[in-house]
């Protein structure tokens, strides 16, 4: 079964991932606040990796580019509690409360030490999901402005990141594309997040690489793999989904295809 999220209502979700792993590329239009309650999960980003387990509690910052590979663990399956900071719900925040001095701040994923107040957050919201009708809005929305209001107890520059309202610019693409290549996602959002139209990527991608999109993914995840099982000496099963392949027997072809030996040959 595929990942099933319960008693959604005003961004506050209670995710169940029942599947022995459940994989998936994700680019939110939001941040999300997170705390995971069983399970584990991997979180793969162009430049560091993560794995959180039970009892972690993180924040997902919009726009930022991830595969997200969620594991049952200890006999019990993938769980957490997860709110949606829509931009919406952070202005309505904004517009009653005083910005803190903004010094600039990475837009990265970022994990919470324990506190008191995340613990009394999360179990009050415990709960309510078992309530067979949707949270009333006006609790909803307590709620939300709860957790923006720890995270900035919790963090006094938190400003810089729940108060950027801009959307992606026009970047290099070039650049772009050598960091986030491993991540399986359409051509579309590529463009997006380069900050073009669908059109206008395509030209400019032919412009830096002398070749389609769709080739230069494909060599490059495979170099990308190629690399792993050879000289970090993974096995396929651990490296094909972190390479941007959507199943093992697609992958396998793909590398035999092109280097000309399956993938077992080097474990």
């Amino acid at each position: 079964m595929a990942e099933q999220q319960q008693n959604k209502f005003a961004s506050i979700v209670w995710a169940v991932t029942e599947d022995k792993f459940y994989k998936d590329e994700i680019i939110l239009e939001f941040h999300s606040f997170v705390r995971i309650i069983s399970g584990e999960m991997k979180v793969v980003q162009a430049e560091n990796s993560y794995m959180f387990g039970a009892g972690d509690t993180l924040l997902f910052p919009r726009n930022q580019l991830s595969a997200v590979i969620k594991r049952p663990k200890d006999g019990r399956p993938y769980k957490a509690v997860v709110l949606g900071l829509t931009t919406e719900r952070l202005k309505e925040f904004y517009t009653k409360h005083t910005l803190q001095p903004i010094l600039p701040l990475a837009h990265k994923t970022r994990k919470f030490d324990p506190h008191p107040l995340l613990d009394g957050f999360f179990a009050s919201l415990a709960s309510y999901f078992e309530l067979e009708d949707e949270l009333p809005i006006d609790i909803a929305r307590l709620k939300l402005e709860e957790a923006i209001s720890i995270l900035r107890s919790l963090d006094n520059n938190i400003d810089s990141l729940l108060a950027d309202f801009s959307q992606p610019g026009k970047i290099s693409l070039a650049d772009f594309m050598e960091k986030h290549y491993m991540f399986n996602m359409p051509i579309e959002k590529f463009g997006y997040l380069t900050g073009r139209s669908l059109s206008t990527f395509h030209r400019d991608f032919k412009k830096a690489f002398y070749t389609s999109p769709q080739k230069w993914l494909t060599k490059k995840r495979l170099e990308l793999a190629h690399y792993q099982l050879s000289e970090k000496h993974r096995k396929p099963v651990e490296v094909y989904l972190e390479a941007g392949f959507e199943n093992l027997s697609h992958f396998s072809f793909a590398f035999k295809k092109q280097f000309g030996y399956a993938p077992t040959n080097l474990i």
